[in-house]
C-alpha cells in the first residue's frame, strides 16, 4: 500500500484568507477538516507543512523553530502572492504560538490560538511527544513491533537540541504577547495534558486588544481540532471570523 505523506494544503474560496498552522510533531492533517469547513463558508485557507514534520523522525530532530517559522512566513507570503490583502491566522499548539508571533510581526486580521502553550510543563513531556511521533511513524512505515523497539533504542540516543530551542521560542513569544492588538480568540481544551492550561488565561489577559474572547471545551484533549468537540471548535472559529471587520 502506498503511504501518502502530508503536504501543504490550499483551499481557495472567497476574498478573505485564513492561514492555519499545525502543532509540533503534527502535520496539516491537524487542520485539514477545519480548513475544509471554513472554505465551504467562503474563506480561502492555506496550511503550510513545517520542515521535518510528517517525515522520518530523524529529520524532525535536525530541524528547529527557525526552520518552522520560515515555513510559517512563507505560508503568509503565499497568501499575499495570491492577492489576499486581509489574512486571519489560527493555529493548534505550536501553531497557536506562531499565530501570536505573526500578530506582532505582520498585519493580521484576527488570531485564533488553540491549546497554545505559554510555558512547557517539562522537557520530558515534549521528549515523550517526539518518541511517540517516532514510534507512530515507524508503524506507518509498516515495521513490526520488534524492529520498531530495536530502532527506538537507537533513536532515543539522538540529541534533542530542538526541545531547548522550542522552549526559548515559547518564552520569547510570551514576552511579546502584550504587543498584539489584533482581535484574538483563545480556544482551550479542559483535558489538555500536553500543556499547562493556564497558558490560555495568560494569552487572554495579556493581549492588548479589547476585542478578545476565551472559550473552554470541557470534553476535549490537546489536539482539539480532531477531538470530540471539533464541530463546535469549527463553528466557533467561523463565527469569530465573521465578527471581524473585513473590508
Amino acid at each position: 500500500m502506498r503511504r501518502v505523506l502530508p503536504k501543504p494544503l490550499t483551499f481557495e474560496g472567497g476574498k478573505r484568507a485564513v492561514l492555519l498552522l499545525h502543532g509540533f510533531t503534527g502535520n496539516t492533517a491537524d487542520v485539514r477538516m477545519l480548513a475544509r469547513y471554513l472554505n465551504e463558508r467562503g474563506y480561502t485557507c492555506h496550511a503550510p507543512q513545517y520542515k521535518g514534520h510528517g517525515v522520518p523522525p530523524d529529520e524532525l530532530v535536525h530541524t528547529g523553530p527557525e526552520d518552522w517559522w520560515k515555513d510559517v512566513m512563507e505560508g503568509y507570503e503565499h497568501l499575499k502572492s495570491l492577492g489576499y490583502e486581509e489574512i486571519a491566522v489560527g493555529g493548534l499548539s505550536l501553531g497557536g504560538v506562531f499565530s501570536l508571533k505573526l500578530g506582532y510581526t505582520v498585519p493580521v486580521k484576527g488570531i485564533v490560538t488553540m491549546c497554545a502553550p505559554m510555558y512547557i510543563k517539562s522537557e520530558e513531556v515534549m521528549y515523550q511527544g517526539v518518541l511517540d511521533y517516532a514510534r507512530n511513524y515507524k508503524k506507518f512505515e509498516g515495521k513490526d513491533d520488534e524492529q520498531i523497539e530495536e530502532e527506538m533504542k537507537d533513536f532515543a540516543k539522538t540529541p534533542m537540541n530542538t526541545l531547548a530551542a522550542l522552549q526559548e521560542l515559547i518564552a520569547d513569544v510570551r514576552e511579546h504577547v502584550d504587543h498584539i492588538y489584533s482581535p484574538t480568540f483563545v480556544v482551550q481544551a479542559r483535558h489538555d495534558h500536553m500543556i499547562n492550561t493556564d497558558s490560555a488565561n495568560i494569552i487572554y489577559n495579556e493581549v492588548e486588544t479589547d476585542v478578545k474572547e476565551i472559550k473552554w471545551y470541557e470534553e476535549s484533549g490537546h489536539v482539539i481540532t480532531l477531538d470530540k468537540e471539533r464541530d463546535k471548535v469549527h463553528e466557533d472559529f467561523y463565527q469569530f471570523l465573521e465578527r471581524l471587520d473585513w473590508q
